[in-house]
């Protein structure tokens, strides 16, 4: 889905598309820098996940999840809390292991709900288990 950006120097209408959400947006009319347009859990795939783990500076928390596991669902709300928290500051992923066994087996998940946390391409922090949404917050501040 397409998120429509109006520039706040130019008022120009900017498309930015899903998957390049988390990328910090210009304006294509006059090249000022566009608000955050995340705010979104981003839904990845064993094919744009290492693009976007690379692409941004930004601090990233990826939710390795299976729609069938219910710790898995507890945990969702509080997941889509702090993309919205975190807009601008962090991106904050999901990718349902299921589906994306070839990066579920890259990072050697084993149980499900899993968080990692990575800063500039490189994997910092992990968490398995279901966790307050507290404990994962200071993980997310601690990388910014």
């Amino acid at each position: 889905m397409n998120t429509i950006v109006t520039c706040q120097n130019c008022a120009a209408k900017n498309r930015i598309p899903a998957d390049k959400q988390h990328l910090t947006a210009k304006c294509g009319k006059c090249g000022s820098r566009l608000p955050a347009t995340s705010g979104t859990v981003l839904e990845l795939n064993d094919q744009i996940f290492q693009q976007t783990i690379n692409s941004t500076g930004l601090p990233i928390m990826v939710d390795f999840y299976s729609p069938t596991c219910g710790p898995c669902h507890a945990l969702a709300p509080i997941i889509e809390h702090l993309a919205q928290q975190f807009a601008g500051r962090a991106v904050i992923c999901k990718i349902d292991t299921s589906r994306h066994q070839q990066t579920a087996a890259q990072f050697q998940i084993r149980g499900v709900p899993t968080l990692i946390f990575f800063k500039d391409g490189q994997q910092i922090d992990q968490v398995v288990g279901a966790v307050p949404g507290q404990e994962l917050e200071q993980r997310l501040n601690s990388l910014l």
